[in-house]
């Protein structure tokens, strides 16, 4: 008997049935997974699947690019509360918009990946002014294929697919990507593999936009990260750099800012980033390794609660400007025929006090001390 559950292989008649093997062996761990069609509106054809961990769960949206929407330890919400009040179905998300945003129409998520082909900020050619590029790319656009979801005699629960960014003649590239969680860990690990598809040499991009709102965030919240070279990405940014770090509670027509940063590591690259509430009692930290998401980028959107209350703790392999821009300056990533270049990713919740304190003093660690270096002003290889 089998701890797999092939949900690309399910009976059209009993779709969400599990095999009972599955099933017994979740159950000794304390985990379980739901799988859930949704009806009505722009939500109409999106699947969920939900694994539940203990007092830890997330849920994750084969339907759109494998991204995660929402993540809860107890009543605890790890997400952010966006107008938008998906997940969208990607039918409804018009990402040839002239205006190159179309992208924001289904924009709700805890984890949402931006790539492949780009990721940054829309691009336009210069001669017809024609769209060449849309905001954020295609990939959380495109549904995945093949999914399973396994659960080893360990307690681990893993959740793989594929998810395949292709147009004939032009561009076929895939990410093969895996969800991991073991048993009692508030949190998951993500390993993706982009794979160059063709038997050309190839380009791709990825930034993870990771999005929280309240109740981490809120007045007096703080980023903490090992910075070493910190840059504001406009001028809008380069008034709040002095505060870069701290938040605001909602302000009604707050313009956002962005950060750039590159970050120190251990000896291994690995380095995380944490957001924290006020309190410094609860937070969530995203781990990453700088060899694979060399950039990193904060996004403080602290506008009314209606807009949007949001910041997004963001590593990627560039910085999200026009994609042109980045490849002149050499942060595109270059694949050759058949070649994969591998990413991984972890988010974990901490619950009280002394996660967090412990969280903050591994990350003090990895600079040792030193002070970042701080433009004041966007720098011209950094920001278009």
């Amino acid at each position: 008997m089998s701890n797999r559950w092939i949900l690309s292989e399910y009976d059209v008649e009993s779709p969400f049935q599990q095999p009972a093997q599955f099933l017994k062996t979740a159950k000794e761990h304390g985990l379980s997974v739901t799988h859930t069609r949704m009806f009505g509106g722009r939500r109409d054809g999106v699947e969920l699947l939900t694994v539940q961990n203990g007092d830890f769960s997330f849920t994750t949206i084969p339907t759109r690019g494998m991204g995660v929407h929402q993540a809860k330890y107890g009543d605890t919400r790890i997400g952010w509360n966006s107008p938008i009040e998906g997940p969208v179905h990607p039918q409804f998300v018009p990402l040839s918009d002239p205006s190159g945003l179309g992208w924001l129409d289904g924009m709700d998520e805890l984890i949402v990946r931006c790539g492949l082909e780009s990721n940054g900020a829309p691009e336009f050619d210069a001669e017809s002014g024609r769209l060449k590029y849309g905001l954020h790319g295609r990939i959380a656009n495109q549904p995945t294929e093949d999914v399973v979801v396994e659960v080893s005699d360990a307690g681990e629960m893993c959740i793989t697919g594929e998810v395949r960014e292709s147009r004939f003649l032009c561009y076929n590239v895939a990410l093969k990507t895996e969800i991991r969680t073991k048993a009692g860990e508030n949190g998951f690990r993500i390993r993706d593999q982009i794979v160059n598809r063709s038997a050309q040499p190839s380009t791709a991009q990825m930034l993870y936009h990771i999005n929280m709102g309240a109740p981490i965030l809120g007045e007096g919240a703080s980023v903490v990260c090992p910075a070493t070279e910190i840059c504001p990405r406009t001028d809008v940014a380069a008034a709040g750099i002095e505060n870069w770090s701290t938040y605001d509670a909602p302000t009604t027509g707050y313009q956002e800012q962005v950060f750039f940063f590159q970050l120190a590591a251990d000896e291994a690259g690995q380095t995380c980033a944490l957001l924290k509430n006020a309190a410094g009692d609860q937070g969530v930290s995203v781990h990453f390794n700088i060899q694979q998401l060399p950039y990193f980028i904060v996004w403080k959107n602290t506008a009314a609660e209606a807009d949007g209350y949001v910041t997004g703790l963001e590593p990627a392999t560039n910085f999200p400007n026009p994609r042109s821009f980045e490849e002149t300056h050499g942060r595109v990533l270059q694949l050759a025929p058949g070649q994969t270049y591998e990413i991984d990713l972890g988010l974990q919740f901490h619950p009280d006090a002394v996660s967090v304190a412990a969280i903050e003093e591994k990350i003090a660690g990895l600079t040792k001390g030193t002070e970042a270096k701080v433009h004041t002003s966007p720098q011209a290889n950094w920001c278009s």
